[in-house]
């Protein structure tokens, strides 16, 4: 098992069809022990039994908008486990309104909102338990096409997203003075509680199963398989980078059926 003995912080996960959930079952089932966290007692209902079903050491409280959570967060994985090896940052959010229509009309408040939660929590995390994570431990983050290009109704969310892509490369090379590997999955759309709220979701899955090179969406298992393998050794070279999960969506240009 690529993961045998490895531990994992993981943020993010909703539900079991959620992509950290993905994340959590893959790095398990290769041997790594996972604590998940949870923001609020609605979602903790949820978390919890996740745990359980797949065996994680432990659950803990974490609003990534507030610096004493984050800090409170790290004291926690440190009393339990001493250390970690492996980080993943699965969070971001927009208001719904945001996520519909002309980018043109994003709020200044819902930009800051999505800026902070989306992008500026992986910093804040990242600060926070730099000193628990050991050399060689790999930090991993989620982000989507719509950070390079202009998604239908993906708005402020891609501006948020090209802020943690380009956070991956500078926290690179913080990071890597400590021989710390960071590096964002860009998966694909799959159909999540997160994706729910993006207007016209479902022509999106569409399109992407007829026109892209492997005529299929992926799944949460597709990208759980390749966060194993950047939390392994067998990436120890790799870091600052953006890998698709998409199917290979991200390689075409202008799709027209023509059948």
């Amino acid at each position: 098992m690529l993961l045998e003995g490895k531990k994992a912080v993981i943020f993010g996960v909703a539900n079991s069809r959620s992509i950290a959930y993905g994340v959590a079952r893959a790095f398990r089932e290769n041997g790594a022990e996972i604590a998940l966290s949870w923001a609020g007692d609605a979602v903790r209902r949820r978390v919890e039994p996740i745990s359980a079903e797949l065996g994680g050491s432990f659950t803990f409280p974490c609003d990534v908008s507030r610096d004493e959570d984050i800090a409170a967060a790290a004291d926690l994985v440190n009393e339990k486990w001493g250390e970690a090896d492996i980080l993943v940052h699965a969070v971001a959010y927009a208001n719904s309104v945001d996520l519909e229509g002309r980018y043109l009309d994003t709020s200044r408040e819902g930009f800051a909102v999505s800026l902070d939660i989306s992008a500026y929590s992986l910093v804040a995390i990242c600060k926070r338990f730099e000193n628990i994570l050991n050399s060689g431990a790999s930090v991993i983050t989620m982000s989507y096409y719509g950070a390079q290009k202009r998604i239908t109704n993906y708005n402020v969310m891609g501006v948020a997203k090209a802020a943690l892509e380009s956070s991956v490369r500078y926290l690179a090379y913080d990071l890597g003075a400590r021989g710390i590997r960071i590096n964002a999955i860009s998966a694909g759309p799959i159909k999540t509680l997160a994706a729910s709220g993006i207007s016209g979701f479902h022509l999106i899955l569409n399109h992407i199963e007829k026109y892209t090179p492997l005529r299929a969406n992926v799944s949460i298992e597709d990208v759980g398989n390749t966060a194993v393998f950047l939390a392994s050794p067998l990436a120890s070279g790799i870091t600052g980078g953006v890998i698709f999960v998409d199917a290979g969506y991200h390689t075409s240009g202008i799709q027209i059926g023509l059948d």
